[in-house]
């Protein structure tokens, strides 16, 4: 084996590695929006870690090992009833259906409008995104 088959091997590894990696363990997304402010800008870039609250196939929406679930408070990307991916705080967990706000509630396109969402359509949980801010404004409800 040359040096040239070594080096498209590793290169194929590491390519077949990337992907595994952001189809199953985690992502960045960037944020579009207003919808989280003052917590997260329009234009941050926000880790997600898949793996969060289980290992899930991201063609089906189906988990093979769920260990968690959301708990109020936490950040998650998920798939909105409409289809579109969107970024919100827990706000509350119900059985299998959790209800999503936005921190700027004044100005989010949330749960207030359509409902509850299923657990199965979270995408993984945003890493690093503080959760006082949330927690000061429950507080003062």
């Amino acid at each position: 084996m040359g040096k040239g088959d070594r080096i498209g091997i590793a290169i194929l590894a590491a390519f077949s590695t990337a992907v595994v990696m952001k189809l199953f363990l985690f992502d960045f997304v960037i944020i579009e929006g207003s919808s989280m402010l003052p917590t997260i800008k329009q234009g941050a870039v926000v880790f997600i870690v898949k793996t969060a609250y289980g290992v899930r196939l991201p063609w089906s929406g189906r988990y093979l090992v769920r260990w968690a679930t959301p708990k109020k408070g936490d950040v998650v990307v998920f798939s909105t009833p409409l289809g579109v991916t969107a970024i919100k705080r827990c706000a509350e967990v119900i059985d299998d259906q959790f209800f999503a706000r936005g921190d700027n509630r004044t100005v989010s396109f949330d749960s207030v409008f359509y409902g509850t969402v299923p657990v199965s359509r979270i995408i993984g949980k945003a890493w690093g995104v503080p959760a006082f801010l949330y927690e000061a404004e429950e507080e003062r409800e």
